[in-house]
């Protein structure tokens, strides 16, 4: 397995160097992610814009949030499952929410739980969903326009999900308590209870 830098914005390539400081004013820390992501100029600015748009008016960030989680479950990124599961927390989802995307079942709340479906069935499925499967999302109070937004995010999130498990960065202090070891930590979970 490929052995990357995680650089600091002293280190990066000069052309990661202004993405780097973007996400550090953006998150008060420089993520050990994206400072691996930063090996490529191209791919790090690439985030960046992605996710200022992602970001941007539309979705609540509490909703981003629920896409991103899923997201990170549904390709088994354990990097950004639990980097993401500190974000939804910190956006005020609960933990029973989180808990449920994690353990790869939808959560209890309406339109999170419809976002979680989509975001999941777009990846599982490559985009191909059924006319049932966009309609249940449009009726959980979402627009046709809101399809197109959670796609965009599923564009970003493939970039640090991919990313995540081919580097394997190491997780940071404050997201080590959310660590996630995926389809094996659902089985011990099963067996104890």
């Amino acid at each position: 397995m490929p052995n990357y830098s995680v650089h600091t914005i002293a280190s990066a390539p000069e052309g990661s160097k202004p993405a780097l400081e973007q996400l550090k004013r953006a998150f008060g820390v420089l993520p050990n992610l994206p400072a691996v992501i930063a090996n490529s100029p191209k791919l790090i600015n690439s985030l960046v814009g992605l996710f200022g748009q992602v970001h941007s008016p539309g979705l609540s960030e509490a909703e981003n949030q629920i896409v991103l989680l899923t997201d990170a479950v549904t390709n088994s990124s354990t990097y950004a499952v639990a980097f993401h599961t500190a974000l939804a927390l910190q956006q005020g989802i609960s933990s029973e929410e989180t808990t449920a995307i994690r353990e790869r079942r939808l959560p209890t709340n309406k339109r999170f739980a419809a976002l979680s479906a989509l975001a999941k069935g777009l990846i599982e499925k490559r985009g191909h969903l059924s006319e049932e499967e966009l309609d249940s999302f449009i009726a959980a109070g979402f627009t046709k326009e809101q399809i197109l937004e959670v796609i965009a995010i599923v564009a970003a999130s493939t970039i640090t999900n991919y990313t995540g498990t081919i580097a394997n960065p190491p997780l940071e202090d404050p997201f080590r308590q959310h660590a996630w070891r995926g389809l094996q930590q659902r089985a011990e979970t099963t067996a104890a209870a």
